[in-house]
């Protein structure tokens, strides 16, 4: 149900019945101010000064053209010429009746399906995952899952870092410590592992020599070397997989596509760039030169596609992730969920690819991109020592957190319970803080403000969850039990169905967009508008009659599932009881 682009697709009828040009839009937008209708249809003003006529008298026009409408009860002229669109009460109810009796609360799949693929996470798998992989697996994944719930298929790609120079470093160090000790000792804690290697690289006498021979040997396909180096990437995708169940995020291994399965391409697909003449050769290297990312001088911006000494580099990986995602994953759209700081090397992959004729017109490719998580100082987050922040301890220490804060609140609980609740609750408002910011911006990480029982947080929306299903408890009854007509008979209730009735819309506009926060902010405001419902609209007081007590009960229920399938969607768990 997206009752916006339902507004939109009958005013546009109307505007065209009226003689207005096909490309005149409505402009439909919900109200935001209270006795100003629920939705606006602001496309009047825009229209009038194309065709050169008075705005409101335009607006009347495009109502006379409406026809009968049963979702519409009324419009009205406001204004310089907005049209106010109010709701049909019985309509609204019908609406929220179908939404209770499916299961995917009247949420329709899209029309159009498309192949999503889907670039996230994507750690370094010579090292442990860290607080800099967290925005990028956290909203991949909440994208991901939105994206299939509108019946999309989506193809996560887990693009991680497991070929390069420094594997002949580390796979050095491994090949010596499996002389003592089996490989999972040996690789337990990946940052000491990496450090002791980085160590013996640069003051060790013959190990940097070593380690080079290990990537020649690599490179070449060594079949001893490769069960190294297979052994290493097997224990490292484990600590990346642990991350990922701590997380509750959707990842495989199977979901998996590091650079090295690009190898094979890499020579060809430079040879091809150099062959239409996109790329040349240039001091030694093979280079792309774009003119169509010149800087304010007009030099063209510069891509090195293949080193001077025939090394790749990550432009080259890039372009054959494209080639492959467009050519053999058939993708409509390719999401790169990847920090704004790679930006520009993004624009010049993208910008080859096109020019290549690697991506079809019509497949989009789509950068993501998200800021930085900062410190209270203002800076990258860090350890107090100035050190990375690994992710798993800062899941431990949130899990940690959140339980003491519910042993405090509700000493009577059973370890057992505080435990689980601490995980659900502690996990939830890591994931929250973020996806509920808006991508594009840095934030700065707060223990206090990401744990608040209060404001537009996880643990406060996870709390409205479980106070709506207490109600249920409290009344004795399934909410499947529940039969009868859902009434709007006042401002709280009728304020309440149509935020309820907006969640397909804000679906609409995230898949859209790929913002998380707006589905954030959508629950927020549905969480506050039952507050303000349960307020003025008594549901288990005496003196509520029976149909008023069915139909309020109808309205929690509706509430309690969206607040569920809204948080799942974002990769957060809800409790029955907390």
């Amino acid at each position: 149900m997206n009752i916006r682009q339902q507004l939109n697709d009958i005013f546009q009828t109307a505007m065209t019945a009226a003689g207005l040009p096909a490309e005149c839009s409505p402009a439909v937008a919900p109200a935001k101010k209270a006795g100003f209708g629920d939705y606006q249809a602001n496309g009047a003003m825009a229209a009038a000064k194309k065709v050169g006529t008075n705005p409101r008298e335009l607006a009347a026009k495009i109502i006379e053209n409406l026809g009968e409408q049963p979702m519409i009860e009324k419009v009205e002229v406001a204004g310089p010429g907005f049209i106010n669109i109010h709701l049909s009460e019985s309509w609204l109810a019908g609406t929220l009746a179908a939404a209770r009796a499916d299961e995917r609360l009247n949420i329709r799949k899209a029309d159009d399906p498309q192949t999503a693929v889907l670039d996230y996470s994507h750690p370094n798998l010579a090292k442990e995952m860290h607080v800099g992989h967290l925005r990028t697996t956290i909203i991949g994944d909440a994208l991901a899952r939105l994206l299939e719930f509108q019946g999309h298929t989506v193809i996560r790609q887990n693009h991680m870092g497991d070929w390069g120079t420094q594997f002949g470093m580390l796979l050095a160090h491994l090949a010596d410590k499996m002389e003592n000790q089996d490989a999972e000792v040996a690789l337990k804690d990946l940052e000491v592992f990496y450090r002791e290697a980085k160590v013996r690289f640069d003051e060790e006498d013959g190990f940097a020599d070593r380690a080079r021979e290990y990537v020649v040997k690599l490179q070449g396909g060594d079949e001893d070397c490769l069960k190294l180096w297979q052994r290493f990437i097997d224990i490292s995708i484990s600590h990346a997989e642990e991350i990922y169940e701590k997380l509750g995020v959707t990842l495989q291994r199977s979901d998996v596509y590091a650079e090295s399965q690009y190898n094979d391409d890499l020579p060809v697909l430079v040879n091809d760039l150099v062959d239409r003449g996109i790329a040349v050769q240039d001091q030694g290297a093979i280079v792309a030169f774009l003119p169509e990312m010149a800087d304010k001088e007009g030099n063209p911006s510069v891509v090195i596609i293949q080193k001077k000494g025939g090394g790749y580099l990550y432009a080259t990986t890039d372009l054959a992730a494209i080639r492959y995602r467009a050519n053999v994953l058939k993708a409509d759209r390719i999401l790169y969920v990847v920090d704004a700081r790679q930006t520009l090397h993004l624009q010049q992959a993208f910008t080859v690819a096109r020019k290549a004729g690697y991506i079809a017109d019509s497949q989009t490719l789509e950068h993501c991109a998200f800021g930085t998580m900062m410190g209270d100082d203002g800076k990258p987050f860090k350890t107090r020592t100035g050190g990375t922040v690994k992710l798993a301890e800062l899941l431990d220490e949130a899990v940690e957190r959140a339980t003491a804060l519910v042993a405090d609140k509700n000493p009577e609980l059973s370890a057992e319970e505080r435990s689980e609740i601490g995980r659900v609750v502690g996990i939830g408002a890591v994931k929250y803080a973020d996806l509920s910011k808006t991508r594009t911006n840095d934030y700065v990480f707060n223990w206090d403000a990401m744990l608040a029982f209060e404001g537009n947080t996880a643990p406060y929306l996870q709390y409205a969850y479980t106070r709506v299903r207490s109600i249920f408890r409290r009344a004795g009854v399934e909410p499947s039990d529940l039969q009868g007509d859902i009434r709007l008979g006042t401002d709280a209730e009728r304020a309440l169905a149509i935020k309820l009735n907006q969640f397909g819309e804000v679906l609409d506009q995230v898949a859209k967009d790929t913002f998380p926060h707006v589905l954030c902010t959508y629950l927020y405001e549905l969480a506050s508008a039952y507050m303000g419902f349960y307020e003025a609209c008594p549901v288990l007081k005496d003196g509520v009659s029976e149909e008023e007590k069915v139909s309020r009960l109808q309205l929690c229920d509706l509430v309690a599932r969206t607040l569920s399938t809204g948080l799942n969607l974002l990769g957060i768990e809800t409790l029955e009881k907390m």
